[in-house]
């Protein structure tokens, strides 16, 4: 089970940032949760956002370099150790981890935990059987 996110090419250059973010706030593009990394040129923004295909759309209408990536995201319990445990069980299923980023829910005393992997359907295997709950896109439009 594999959820969408936008990656999205950025230049690195004052006020970049704010036109991305700007330009789906004008069309009413609910962010979830969001990733910045960066090089001296350019930055890769990663977006978990309540509308997808709508957010698709309005950044490749404004010229904008985007992906649809396919991830998985982990419901964490806020408990000290619980990441390292979901973590080792990918471990022991030898799934590489490229990289992950956390968000906290509004309600709930959680941490859902978006995860780029080699293997979306073996990484949720080894989580699922271990009893992690997987996230789905429904869970993050309800943010």
């Amino acid at each position: 089970m594999s959820i969408r996110q936008l990656t999205v090419f950025v230049e690195n250059r004052q006020g970049a940032m704010a036109e991305v973010t700007g330009e789906l706030a004008s069309h009413n593009v609910d962010l979830r949760a969001l990733s910045m990394a960066d090089t001296q040129e350019f930055g890769v923004l990663r977006l978990m956002v309540k509308d997808v295909d709508a957010a698709l759309a309005v950044l490749r209408e404004a010229g904008h370099i985007v992906n649809v990536t396919p991830v998985i995201a982990v419901k964490i319990s806020d408990t000290p150790g619980r990441l390292a445990q979901a973590l080792s069980v990918l471990d022991a299923a030898n799934i590489n981890i490229e990289y992950l980023y956390a968000f906290l829910t509004r309600t709930e005393k959680h941490a859902y935990v978006v995860l780029r992997v080699e293997d979306n359907d073996a990484a949720t295997n080894a989580l699922v059987s271990a009893g992690f709950k997987l996230v789905e896109e429904s869970d993050i439009q309800k943010l």
